[in-house]
C-alpha cells in the first residue's frame, strides 16, 4: 500500500529502464547525458545486478582467433567485422565514460592456447589480421610460443600461443559500482529488489510497469520503457529469439610465484581464465553441456566444476598446488545470431529492447546503451 507522498514522488517517470546491469546502467547514462532534465528510474530485480555484469571474468576482449574463425563459418565477413567493431567501440566508450582507474582496467594483453587439433587455425592468422586491419590499423594476432614455458602451461596440451596486445582486464565489480555512482550523481533514481512481472498500456501514452517487492506490488508509469534484462527478457516476452546460457566460474586461493598475467582463452572462447593478483579465475565449459547450461537458474554443477578443475590441474597449472576459494555462475543471452536485439517492441508503443549480448556484455554494453538511448531520444523529438 502506497502513501500519498510515495505516489506523488516515486511512481511516474519520463523513462524507466528495466535491468540494472551494464546495458541498463549504460542506457540510463546515455539518456541523462543527452537530456539532463529527464526523470529516469532504473529497476533492478536483485539487490545487486542479477545476470552476468558482476559475475563474469572481467575481460576486455572482442574475439579470439579460433572464435572469429568459427564465426566466419556461420556469418559473412561483413557481419563478423561489424561485431568486432561494436565490441571494440563499446570498450573504448566504457573506458572514456568512467576512466580506466574506475573500472580497474589493465592493458595486460590477451592470449589464446592452441591445442594439437587446433593447429590448422594458425594457417588463417594472416587472413584474420588482414581482415581486422580495417578496424585496428595494426596487426592484432601474433605467435608467442616462447611464453608457453614461461607461463607454466603443459606443453603436451598447449602447442601454440597466440597473443593479442589490444585486450585487457577489468574489475567488473568496481566498474558496475562506479557506473551506478555515475548515473545517480546525475539524478537517475535506482530501485533494487524489485522484480518486473508485467507491462501494460495506460492512458495518455503511458506504460505501466508492474513490480513485486518483498513488501508489496507497485505499478510504476513512464512515457518510455527500456528492457535491458538480457536473457531474463524472455520472462516478459517468451517469443523473443533469446536462449539463456549459464557461465560457471571459479577462483583459486592466492598462489605464490604465480606466473600468469593477462587474459587467456581456449577452444573458441568457451573457456577463459586470467590472473586476479595472485589468484587464477577460470570459467566456461558450457559447450560440454549445452542442454544443462541453457537455463535461467543460477548455481554450479559437478560436471562443469570438475571439468574446470581438471583443466587447471592438467593444462593451466600442471606443476602447481592450488585450492579453490569460490565458485559462482552468471546468466548470459544467446540466440540464432550473435547480433544483439536493439529495437522498439512492436506490441507496446514506447517500449524498447536492448537485449541478447551474446556473452559480450562488458564489450558491447556501453555501445548498446548508447544506441538504445539515441533511438528513444529521437522518438521524443
Amino acid at each position: 500500500m502506497l502513501s500519498f507522498w510515495e505516489k506523488n514522488s516515486f511512481i511516474t517517470y519520463d523513462v524507466i529502464v528495466i535491468g540494472g546491469g551494464i546495458v541498463g546502467l549504460s542506457t540510463a547514462a546515455a539518456l541523462i547525458e543527452q537530456n539532463p532534465s529527464k526523470h529516469i528510474l532504473v529497476i533492478e530485480r536483485g539487490a545487486l545486478p542479477t545476470g552476468a555484469s558482476t559475475k563474469n571474468a572481467g575481460f576486455a576482449c572482442f574475439g579470439s582467433l579460433t572464435e572469429l574463425l568459427a564465426d566466419l563459418k556461420t556469418m559473412t565477413q561483413e557481419q563478423v567485422l561489424s561485431l568486432v567493431e561494436m565490441r571494440w567501440k563499446g570498450l573504448l566508450q566504457l573506458r572514456q565514460r568512467l576512466g580506466d582507474q574506475h573500472i580497474g582496467y589493465e592493458p595486460a594483453g590477451g592470449y589464446e592456447l592452441i591445442s594439437q587439433y587446433q593447429l590448422s587455425s594458425l594457417e588463417h592468422l594472416e587472413q584474420i589480421n588482414h581482415l581486422l586491419f580495417e578496424i585496428f590499423g595494426q596487426e592484432v594476432f601474433s605467435l608467442k610460443n616462447d611464453d608457453i614455458k614461461g607461463f607454466g602451461f603443459a606443453p603436451e596440451h598447449v602447442k601454440a600461443l597466440v597473443f593479442n596486445p589490444l585486450e585487457g582486464l577489468i574489475d567488473t565489480g568496481l566498474m558496475m559500482k562506479n557506473l551506478w555512482r555515475y548515473i545517480t550523481e546525475r539524478g537517475v533514481h535506482v530501485i533494487t529488489g524489485c522484480q518486473v512481472y508485467q507491462l501494460s498500456q495506460q492512458q495518455g501514452e503511458m506504460t505501466g510497469v508492474h513490480c513485486r517487492t518483498l513488501e508489496q506490488e507497485i505499478e510504476f508509469q513512464a512515457r518510455q520503457v527500456a528492457i535491458c534484462t538480457n536473457a531474463f527478457a524472455i520472462e516478459l516476452f517468451p517469443e523473443l529469439d533469446i536462449v539463456p546460457g549459464r557461465g560457471q566460474v571459479l577462483i583459486t586461493e592466492p598462489i605464490e610465484n604465480l606466473r600468469l598475467r593477462g587474459g587467456f582463452h581456449m577452444d573458441q572462447g568457451y573457456y577463459y581464465f586470467r590472473n586476479v593478483g595472485k589468484r587464477v579465475l577460470f570459467g566456461g565449459g558450457r559447450n560440454e553441456d549445452f542442454a544443462g547450461e541453457t537455463t535461467l537458474e543460477f548455481g554450479v554443477t559437478p560436471l562443469i566444476m570438475n571439468l574446470l578443475e581438471e583443466k587447471l590441474r592438467t593444462v593451466i597449472l600442471p606443476y602447481t598446488n592450488f585450492r579453490i576459494a569460490m565458485r559462482w555462475a552468471g546468466i548470459m543471452a544467446f540466440g540464432s545470431t550473435k547480433q544483439p536485439i536493439v529495437k522498439p517492441l512492436s506490441t507496446l508503443p514506447g517500449v524498447y529492447l536492448g537485449v541478447r549480448m551474446g556473452g559480450m556484455g562488458v564489450a558491447i554494453g556501453s555501445l548498446i546503451g548508447e544506441q538504445l538511448a539515441t533511438m528513444m531520444y529521437q522518438q521524443t523529438k
